[in-house]
């Protein structure tokens, strides 16, 4: 098969198209054909040399992909070669090839194409288990999303107004916040140019968010606490604005807040199986009922995957970006 590997680390001309072994299922995996992967913060990262795959996984970047099922290796059931999936996975999507874990497939939902599936996995894994099963948003309460035009940013947006929270969002454009808008977000804040503790704190009547997600870890820590209502919850899974921040212990007591910080791609087999269960129970009846949708900005030829990471490094896209098998 053909893969996109990173012989060395470096900028997108790193990623090179290349003949590569075929994988094969081992215990309890499937073997996908890949139709489409989709790239994420985490392969610019892995990219660059700073985020190695978890012991075991494929060298290979993605994170998600979506095909039809190849092969399956003993053990498994509830699947059938021929059956349209999608992954969430801990490397290799960025291959014509890959075999994961049975309990990491989704089916492709109703409504949905496989291409478009491969945006599912990683954003709704991602919001649904810090949102929901660790931060607990409840109808009624308010998120708050920063880069609310991202992948993760537009899953967020729709699953919250699904359950009938309100949503604020930040994002660095117009453009961006109306697509937020369009999405189902209540309050747009342009970060460029307004404060978000400001203007959550006004959107609320001084209350504060109950819960946010955040991906900049460290540059917001300290607004972040202050932006927060009484019992709010804190949920970090980005360190885009660094790793080290001071934390106001005492503001957080006050307010009897909590903060928690996770990322998906080395968790345990078993918890990655859990949270995609959960997904598949909760989200997936919302895309097929056409509550939730994917958001693509564009599909972008696998062999071509420089082009791709270029294209979130500049951070002008909204949604997700997908490789589509060249």
């Amino acid at each position: 098969m053909h893969a996109i590997t990173i012989p060395e680390p470096g900028g997108p001309e790193a990623l090179l198209w290349e003949e590569v072994p075929d994988p094969e299922p081992g215990e309890g995996q499937v073997l996908i054909d890949v139709e489409a992967s989709a790239v994420n913060r985490a392969d610019l990262l892995q990219r660059q040399g700073f985020y190695d795959p978890p012991p075991g996984a494929s060298p290979y970047p993605g994170l998600e992909c979506a095909g039809r099922i190849a092969a399956l290796g003993s053990g498994v059931s509830g699947w059938a070669v021929g059956d349209e999936v999608c992954a969430l996975l801990s490397g290799g999507g960025y291959a014509e090839k890959v075999a994961v874990p049975a309990g990491q497939v989704l089916p492709v939902p109703a409504g949905l194409d496989v291409r478009q599936a491969a945006a599912l996995p990683e954003a709704t894994a991602t919001v649904w288990s810090n949102v929901f099963m660790i931060a607990h948003l409840r109808p009624g309460e308010t998120l708050l999303v920063h880069g609310g035009s991202s992948g993760i940013g537009t899953m967020a947006i729709q699953l919250a107004k699904a359950v009938g929270a309100k949503v604020a969002v930040t994002a660095g454009t117009g453009q961006k916040l109306d697509h937020c808008a369009e999405l189902g977000a209540d309050i747009l804040i342009n970060y460029r140019e307004q404060d978000f503790v400001e203007e959550i704190k006004r959107a609320t009547d001084g209350a504060g968010a109950d819960v946010i997600l955040d991906i900049m870890g460290a540059k917001y820590l300290e607004r972040n606490v202050k932006a927060l209502a009484v019992n709010g919850r804190l949920a970090i899974i980005g360190l885009q604005g660094g790793v080290k921040g001071e934390l106001n212990i005492g503001l957080l007591l006050g307010k009897r807040a909590a903060i928690s910080a996770t990322t998906l791609r080395a968790r345990p087999l078993e918890e990655k199986t859990a949270i995609v269960a959960a997904v598949r129970e909760h989200v997936w009846p919302l895309v097929a009922a056409g509550h939730v949708r994917p958001v693509v900005d564009r599909e972008v030829p696998m062999s071509d995957a420089a082009q791709a990471h270029r294209v979130l490094e500049e951070s002008g896209h909204i949604g997700k970006v997908v490789l589509v098998k060249p």
